[in-house]
């Protein structure tokens, strides 16, 4: 899969519908609950979803989407999905026009045309959702094909299994052999399950 080429939209688009129906799911109890993102509990996972997805918002909208923080604040227990659906609204709305494709962006790994940039947060957004999956305990099936861009992504950015610490994923975790894409992606990017 060539993932330099592809125009993302689509990708993103389902990534993000997939975990709008994940985040409708959450209830309140599940707030402090631990996540595979292991510096994020299950708030907190939800608070970088909405704030990521802002950030990535106004970078389609040719902002600085480095100055948008990639948390928010504020959100009460029950108003995750009405927060994620307003910036799944604004983020498809920012990346409609074309032209984003292939304009240079700036985002935390350095500038990218808007179609790598996407890309990298189909990546993102993809591996988030099965750490929410994981930590609500796999309320949903998800979307397979997703993972295999998100994983094809990931190799592609990330060919080294050992990282440092300035790499904001862990070394690649061994998996077993007939894994599916969710469960490499997540051990590609360092992840392991909660349970």
């Amino acid at each position: 899969m060539n993932t330099q080429t592809i125009d993302p939209r689509p990708l993103y688009t389902r990534a993000t519908a997939q975990v709008a129906a994940l985040i409708r799911t959450v209830r309140p109890q599940h707030l402090a609950g631990s996540t595979p993102c292991a510096e994020f509990d299950v708030r907190t996972l939800l608070s970088h979803l909405v704030g990521g997805t802002l950030r990535i918002a106004t970078i389609g909208e040719g902002g600085d989407g480095l100055a948008v923080h990639p948390f928010v604040d504020g959100v009460p227990d029950e108003g995750w999905p009405a927060a994620y659906e307003e910036a799944r609204v604004r983020v498809l709305a920012a990346w409609a026009d074309d032209v984003r494709l292939d304009a240079p962006v700036r985002v935390p790994w350095g500038e990218a045309p808007g179609r790598a940039a996407l890309s990298g947060y189909v990546m993102e957004k993809v591996t988030h959702t099965w750490d929410l999956s994981e930590a609500l305990g796999r309320p949903l099936e998800l979307d397979p094909e997703l993972a295999e861009f998100a994983l094809a992504v990931a190799r592609r950015v990330l060919p080294d299994e050992q990282r440092d610490t300035d790499t904001p994923f862990d070394t690649a975790q061994p998996v077993p052999e007939k894994s599916d894409a969710y469960v490499r992606l997540a051990a590609w990017l360092g992840r392991k399950p909660v349970n």
